[in-house]
């Protein structure tokens, strides 16, 4: 039963697909069989049907047509495979590229840090150098003043000293003046009275100060 099913539909099918009606087929008042409308499916009889929703035309299929179909498809297939193969390596060389941008990126980054490290070193190293100098001319400053105090001071002891021998000397010749006095007056009636009075002054303890060290 199905095969006679199968053989009937067959041949419905290879009626369909003829190239053109048989003479007198369709009345005057009969539809033609074919849509004008329609798009026309071109099949190969000899292979499995498709039904795409168009017209059907079965024809022959040489053996010349049939090769440049395959080459055509492996053509196809080739390309295909040559545009995946090709959109492949494009993503690859997109992904390397992106790839060498995110590192020269880094780079770049891992540069302009370093410098920017050097850069706050050398900061870093002048700061601490200007307050070197800075230090050294305050000491350089604190000893010049305190050397200046000491010769100031050491100045004044030694012209206290000197002030204080000097007067020290005045005395001196001041009583070596008296002295001189009595021993060349004192006999002189007009000057015995003061010569005693210069004497006994002389004989007097005298109570020196020393003068301070230089």
């Amino acid at each position: 039963m199905n095969k006679n099913m199968t053989a009937v539909l067959l041949l419905v099918l290879a009626a369909g697909c003829s190239t053109k009606p048989q003479d007198g087929a369709y009345g005057p008042s009969m539809e033609p069989a074919m849509d004008p409308t329609r798009k026309v499916s071109e099949q190969d009889c000899t292979n499995p049907i498709v039904d795409d929703g168009g017209n059907l035309l079965c024809r022959e299929v040489t053996e010349a047509e049939r090769r440049a179909k395959i080459a055509e498809q492996e053509r196809q297939a080739r390309a295909k495979k040559e545009a995946e193969e090709r959109a492949e390596r494009e993503r690859l060389e997109r992904e390397r590229a992106e790839q060498l941008a995110r590192e020269e990126a880094a780079r770049k980054q891992q540069a302009a840090e370093e410098e920017r490290l050097a850069a706050e070193r050398l900061r870093l190293e002048a700061e601490a150098a200007r307050k070197a100098q800075e230090e050294r001319e305050r000491q350089e400053k604190a000893e010049a003043e305190a050397l200046a105090r000491q010769l100031a001071e050491q100045e004044a002891r030694e012209a206290a000293e000197r002030e204080c021998r000097r007067l020290e000397q005045e005395r001196l010749d001041g009583r070596a003046v008296l002295a001189n006095f009595v021993a060349t007056y004192g006999e002189v009636d007009e000057f015995k009275e003061i010569a005693g009075q210069i004497t006994a002054f002389l004989d007097k303890a005298r109570k020196v100060k020393p003068c301070p060290p230089a």
